[in-house]
């Protein structure tokens, strides 16, 4: 008897049109995402704990950014950058050159980094993140708009193939970098969730920051390697980098706090 419950229930689903057996199927997949990041969330009260410690850790950034930004703009072209663009441009093995421009291909393409913002905001809405989802594409957006500010301010040149090799040329001014910034904003927050908000070993979590620390340690070394960026440019995208993603995720607590959404 209920080997023909089962047989019935079958001819039933085939029965059904293909789109109605997508919308069933997508939404028992997203019902399942649910309960999982559900399942894996950490009590509220130790989320501000583990907080706070990134906060504190990104205000001290700030007064280091400012500093250095006064002397590069005093000081446009200074030999230990230069030192250090060349050491790394010493290993011209195609595996390096490849990887590096690998690493940052995805800042290259506007349309290819807009994308990836938009559809992650989308897989955390749709996992009931909402709050994540907006604040992700908020820290994306405005961490953009302020790289173009302080580059107007600084003023710096970019380097030149006078004095190292520019494997791959970039236009616009040079301090501080605009792909260290991008790829903090985006993995940074995203690193920054997966250590406040999730508990446990499952594998989107370890993902979350595996993935994400890969690409902000690795996003620098590929932009001095290319001949687009000085090393101080590198430094001072993560310096303010930092700071810009400890206020975004001050004002991502703070409306936690107050119940999100």
């Amino acid at each position: 008897m209920q080997q023909k419950h089962v047989d019935e229930r079958k001819q039933e689903d085939k029965k059904k049109p293909i789109n109605e057996q997508l919308q069933e199927n997508t939404r028992a997949v997203t019902q399942k995402a649910q309960q999982e990041v559900a399942a894996a969330r950490i009590p509220w009260y130790r989320t501000i704990k583990r907080a706070q410690l990134l906060l504190t850790l990104y205000a001290l950034l700030l007064a280091l950014f400012t500093a250095l930004a006064w002397w590069v703009h005093y000081h446009p072209v200074l030999p230990i950058d230069v030192a250090i663009t060349r050491e790394f441009q010493e290993n011209q093995a195609p595996w390096l050159k490849y990887t590096m421009i690998a690493v940052s291909y995805i800042g290259e393409v506007p349309l290819l980094s807009i994308g990836i913002v938009l559809l992650t905001a989308a897989i955390l809405w749709l996992v009931r993140l909402r709050l994540e989802a907006v604040m992700l594409v908020a820290s994306c957006a405005t961490s953009s708009l302020l790289n173009g500010l302080i580059k107007l301010i600084v003023a710096r040149p970019r380097p030149t193939a006078r004095l190292v090799e520019v494997i791959q040329a970039a236009s616009g001014q040079s301090f501080p970098s605009g792909h260290v910034m991008q790829y903090v904003a985006f993995w940074g927050f995203l690193f920054s969730l997966a250590i406040i908000l999730f508990k446990g070993n499952r594998w989107w979590r370890i993902a979350l920051l595996i993935v994400p620390a890969l690409f902000i340690i690795l996003v620098g070394p590929s932009r001095i390697y290319l001949g687009d960026h000085w090393a101080s440019d590198v430094l001072g995208g993560y310096l303010i980098g930092g700071v810009w993603l400890g206020l975004t995720l001050w004002v991502y607590l703070k409306l936690k706090a107050k119940g999100g959404f």
